[in-house]
């Protein structure tokens, strides 16, 4: 994992939500964090947890090498 990249991971996460209509708030409720959280990781700002980058990618349909790495 020695190329992970915050801001890209977050640009990631944004597109996914995105392509399933979710907002920010929808997948916060869904993962149990703040609305504000979310915006956070799709800006690059804030760092999330294994257990978060799991979460988020069974919630977004992809897998956490896509999410982290952008490796289907």
């Amino acid at each position: 994992m020695n190329d992970f990249n915050t801001a890209e991971t977050g640009q990631r996460i944004k597109e996914l939500r995105f392509s399933l209509g979710f907002t920010q708030k929808e997948l916060a409720d869904q993962i149990g964090v703040a609305q504000n959280t979310i915006a956070q990781y799709e800006k690059g700002k804030a760092k999330t947890s294994i257990e978060v980058i799991v979460s988020l990618a069974n919630i977004l349909q992809t897998t956490t090498d896509y999410l982290l790495l952008g490796k289907e």
